[in-house]
């Protein structure tokens, strides 16, 4: 493998003198009370920032503003709170206790917000402090690893320093600034900070397989950093022509260029390129970033703007939740009253995915918080916890135990999805509590315990003879209407051939006997068609088990234009094999005389079959063989 060429000019401190000072001279042209912008994540301007905490006691009422970043931040300490006062648009590690004692400030904002702060002169900045690569033979220099905010403010701020690192990546894209638009240039060769992949958990995993689940070929992602993209990717190796655009990528995304899922061949916008404004990972990541044509860095006016993200076809937003109510609000920058992290991107990717063609804003969070003493899906939102997205603003929510489907759904419907991918053990008291409040009705108080999402094990497709091809999977708490609308399809001979009487309509109670199941004496599978939004059922097949004799009574039904095509045998295949692996020696059935079609079906089943005809219906007894 040969080593990538020197892309900047070798000669340019000749060339660049006049500009250059040290960082100590440097920061001596820093006067008290002056705002200073510092550069984000990875380029953080650690020799700057070192050299202006010397200076600390000779510039009282300084602010110092910018967004996450990852170096040390010595300018963060109690001691010097009389001297700089931090104010962050992001909340790291390295602040959060200065910002949470009330010695420092937090400023809520949409990302893609704060390039118009620094433009408008709503905050004027006197000073920023950056950090580039060396100027090419043109006198262009690369911002490298972090070109989110910072353009704007080196473009907006009365006195740029910059420390000039010749170990810093050379990314292309809008990322560049020239030399002699930088008043002082800083020699300072220096290792960039390093965030290694995070330890995974089985929790972790699982959700992000129930991520996948919704990520679909050719789409386009916005993943962060974190346990759960760093899972995702693993999930998501066998995808075809993924893209990405997305603020910030990280060592995750090396595998799933390397799996060659992501093309970015089908994407609306900067085709075949890995779109982001800055990146946090290992050397391996900031290796592959730099001089590589592949990858564009942008400033999160564009990259965060709604407008161009909702252009991407398939725009797939992931981002993670600290806490999510039952009408499907979202808390991510505070533990009640402590503020935590930041608002950053997750609502300009959200709303933009939302509006795009086929797209899908996703939230994802692990169902317990605090080793599993406390459930992160709540009634209401701890007092004090602020909301970044709203309840009409949110689409999918994951968790370890599935995915609740919220855009568009009644008050009712969200409470029964969140509660179903809630951990168990929380289960019957958000049950009670969203009674109480008025969000589910009273009558649902004698589901307890059934409110369940299928296991992942029952879903399948089912392959037609024409062609088609069918999802099966386990009946969920919110099919309830889409089990409705089946039904008031029906014709008059299916519906009597299925309750054996002349009934022309469901009541409310035997399709919630459908639909609160415990998925192992009782599951019922629905076949279901994908639809612009959503699904439809066209199929139902469900078991029923006497614990005496330890058979299940079982039965189907078809949507009229879906009969005689092999979807009942495909049914009746799958419910066996659920049945075997819980344990269950066969299946009963009552099908009437005339139903030629529930015949054959049983017929076929390559069970040991015994049967009864009692007044016009037969009684089936399938053992499995």
């Amino acid at each position: 493998m040969h080593a990538k060429p020197i892309s900047h000019d070798l000669n340019w401190q000749e060339t660049y003198r006049p500009q250059i000072l040290t960082a100590d001279e440097a920061v001596k042209k820093i006067q008290p009370g002056q705002r200073i912008f510092l550069g984000s994540g990875a380029a953080e301007p650690l020799q700057l920032v070192n050299a202006l905490v010397k200076r600390a006691t000779e510039l009282p009422d300084t602010e110092i503003v910018h967004l996450l970043t990852f170096g040390p931040a010595p300018y963060a300490h109690r001691e010097l709170a009389p001297y700089f006062r931090v104010n962050s648009f992001f909340i790291g590690a390295n602040v959060r206790d200065i910002i949470q004692e009330g010695l420092g400030d937090y400023t809520p904002i949409h990302l893609s917000d704060i390039p118009r702060l620094f433009d408008s002169g709503q905050m004027p900045l006197d000073v920023a402090l950056i950090q580039v690569t060396p100027p090419d033979r043109d006198g262009f220099c690369s911002l490298g690893v972090s070109v989110d905010i910072i353009k704007k403010a080196a473009a907006n701020a009365a006195l740029v320093i910059a420390q000039v690192n010749p170990r810093m990546p050379r990314t292309l894209g809008d990322s560049f600034i020239h030399a002699y638009d930088v008043d002082v240039l800083v020699p300072g060769e220096e290792r960039l900070p390093e965030i290694p992949p995070p330890v995974l958990t089985d929790t972790t995993r699982q959700i992000a397989e129930n991520i996948s689940a919704l990520v679909e070929d050719g789409a386009t992602l916005e993943i962060g950093i974190g346990q759960i993209p760093q899972a995702l990717a693993a999930f998501l190796k066998d995808k075809k022509d993924l893209g990405i655009h997305t603020e910030m990528i990280s060592d995750d995304i090396i595998p799933l260029i390397e799996s060659g899922a992501v093309t970015g061949s089908r994407k609306t916008l900067d085709r075949g390129k890995i779109v982001t404004s800055f990146c946090l990972g290992t050397r391996k990541l900031y290796d592959l970033v730099d001089n590589n044509p592949q990858f564009a860095f942008h400033p999160t006016d564009y990259v965060n703007d709604p407008s161009v993200i909702q252009q991407h076809y398939r725009m797939t937003a992931i981002n993670t939740g600290l806490e999510v109510d039952l009408t499907g609000q979202v808390c991510t920058d505070s533990l009640g009253e402590k503020f935590y992290s930041g608002i950053g991107g997750q609502v300009d990717f959200n709303r933009g995915a939302a509006r795009s063609r086929c797209g899908r804003g996703i939230i994802a969070l692990p169902s317990t918080a605090q080793d599993g003493k406390t459930s992160r899906i709540v009634t209401r939102l701890t007092p004090g916890a602020g909301v970044a997205t709203t309840r009409a603003g949110v689409c999918y929510v994951v968790t370890e135990f599935g995915a609740a489907y919220l855009h568009g759904k009644s008050v009712q419907e969200r409470a029964l999805a969140l509660i179903s991918i809630a951990h168990p053990k929380f289960r019957a008291d958000l049950l009670r509590e969203a009674i109480q409040a008025r969000y589910l009705a009273a009558g649902l108080a004698d589901k307890e315990g059934k409110i369940l999402v299928g296991p992942k094990e029952l879903r399948t497709t089912c392959l037609l003879a024409d062609g088609s091809q069918i999802n099966l999977r386990p009946i969920h708490p919110t099919d309830e209407p889409r089990m409705r609308d089946l039904f008031y399809k029906l014709s008059e001979a299916t519906m009597y051939y299925r309750f054996m009487s002349h009934q022309k309509w469901i009541s409310h109670r035997q399709i919630q006997e459908f639909v609160y199941i415990d998925h192992r004496n009782d599951v019922t599978l629905v076949g279901t068609l994908p639809q612009t939004y959503g699904e439809e059922i066209i199929a139902v097949a469900s078991y029923y088990l006497d614990r005496k004799t330890n058979l299940a009574e079982v039965a189907f039904v078809v949507a009229d234009a879906w009969q005689s095509r092999g979807l009942g045998a495909c049914l009746l295949r799958q419910l066996i094999r659920v049945a075997r692996r819980n344990g269950i020696r066969g299946f009963t059935a009552e099908v009437l005389m005339e139903n030629k079609a529930m015949q054959a079906v049983v017929n076929k089943s390559n069970c040991k079959i015994q049967t009864r005809l009692n007044e016009k219906v037969y009684s089936y007894e399938m053992i499995f063989e």
